[in-house]
């Protein structure tokens, strides 16, 4: 039996892929999340086969999920399922060797042949984001330009991340100018944003 645990924050989604993947014989759903954090708790109390994680669940993301399970050195397979076909995000998902990465648009019937094929120690990557993988942008952004973004994502003000770089308040700020630039975007936030999506800060 394939003990699943599915980590799903839209009730309606979540409830209809449990009662579907339970329909199969050799399939088991032993816990639900709505978030990341209850996910978290689930999967060390139940340890499942297989952790079918959304990418953009509250609290903790299905990809800081899929970090601190290779850092535990966890035997649970993981299968990450988003929306959209984002670089950044699928880069990390392959940097951190997830065994599935599929778009949520896929049929069940192939959720759950790629369930089986995870368990008998392949990788599945839906066909859309596979071509996503050779489309890695470089990243325009210097090394201070990206330590500034990261400080700031952090939700550093302006003069503390002058202190921590040993910089001035008027640098710093012609850093996020320069970025916020580069990045074709209007706000500090929405540089932070995009930054952090594209893979280019953590």
């Amino acid at each position: 039996m394939i003990r699943i645990l599915i980590a799903e924050d839209q009730k309606l989604l979540r409830g209809t892929l449990s009662a579907l993947l339970s329909l199969e014989g050799d399939i088991e759903v032993v816990a639900e999340a709505e978030n990341g954090q209850e996910a978290w708790e689930a999967i060390g109390h139940y340890e499942p086969d297989v952790c079918l994680l959304d990418i953009e669940i509250p609290f903790l993301s299905g990809l800081e999920i899929a970090e601190k399970l290779r850092q535990e050195r966890s035997s649970s397979k993981i299968i990450i399922v988003t929306t959209f076909a984002r670089p950044g995000f699928l880069q990390k998902a392959m940097e951190l060797k997830v065994e599935g990465y599929l778009l949520k648009d896929e049929p069940i019937e192939f959720l759950i042949h790629s369930i089986r094929k995870v368990m008998a120690g392949e990788r599945v990557v839906s066909t859309d984001l596979a071509a996503v993988l050779f489309l890695k942008e470089e990243n325009p952004l210097t090394e201070r330009e990206t330590a500034v973004l990261r400080l700031s994502k952090q939700g550093l003000s302006t003069k503390e991340i002058a202190k921590q770089l040993f910089l001035t308040d008027g640098t710093v700020r012609n850093y996020l100018s320069i970025a916020i630039q580069k990045l074709g975007v209007e706000t500090r936030q929405q540089a932070t944003e995009k930054a952090h999506e594209r893979g280019w800060i953590s």
